[in-house]
């Protein structure tokens, strides 16, 4: 995304990061606490921008489970989040017909896991259709068109030359991914493959210094299923 890049966070609507000196953290929900199903290639599952945060505190805060009470449900606890998976993504351009620009352009959400390391216990990750690498189409949802599937959330606020990269449309690629650099961006997933090399011609390299979530969260997020497969 280059050296500078437009964010807006909890303390500022819109500031400018260098992302080569502060690390920039996104907390995103997906809606059915799930990937999407490799079997259900075009079902697609929603989600959401939480949080955009240059604070490591700001997420450990997120991670963090509490009590709360509503009006309709009563007295309510929300658990501390468990750690699934460790690894390095990345979001591509792709076209349709190899080699042919003139087919439709559209966006690849791939993703390769360090952990938990190869063969090592998975049944955690498998239920929640955590495989070791997969790839995604993933559509950014216009902001001004349709009603929020989330109650009591802000829709996103996009500058106007990435607005109007929209149009008339509902959903466009991730070009640029800024997109989920802002608070309240909704999206879609859909599940496209999970042979990464076979289907877009690439290998995703490891890359210790931009996955090291572990470290950073783990006094706050159990990290049990990760190297036993096991919740607690």
């Amino acid at each position: 995304m280059g050296q500078g890049s437009e964010v807006n966070t909890p303390d500022v609507e819109i500031q400018e990061v260098n992302i080569e000196k502060s690390m920039l953290l996104r907390l995103i929900v997906m809606g059915k606490k799930s990937l999407p199903n490799p079997a259900e290639r075009s079902k697609p599952y929603w989600g959401f921008v939480e949080l955009v945060t240059t604070k490591i505190q700001d997420i450990k805060d997120a991670l963090k489970g509490e009590e709360y009470d509503t009006k309709t449900r009563g007295h309510r606890h929300k658990p501390a989040a468990r750690a699934l998976g460790q690894g390095v993504y990345r979001i591509l351009k792709h076209h349709s017909g190899e080699g042919d620009k003139s087919k439709k352009m559209h966006t690849h959400l791939i993703y390769k896991l360090e952990f938990p390391s190869e063969g090592a216990e998975n049944r955690r990750q498998e239920e929640l259709n955590v495989e070791r690498e997969g790839s995604f189409l993933i559509q950014i949802k216009n902001p001004t068109q349709g009603q929020l599937k989330r109650k009591r959330k802000k829709k996103a606020i996009f500058p106007a030359h990435m607005q109007g990269r929209f149009g008339k449309l509902r959903y466009h690629a991730a070009d640029p991914p800024d997109f989920l650099n802002y608070q309240g961006c909704e999206f879609l997933l859909i599940s496209a493959s999970d042979d990464i090399p076979k289907e877009l011609g690439l290998e995703i390299e490891e890359d210790a210094s931009c996955s090291d979530l572990v470290n950073i969260f783990g006094e706050t997020a159990s990290a049990d299923a990760l190297y036993r497969g096991i919740w607690v």
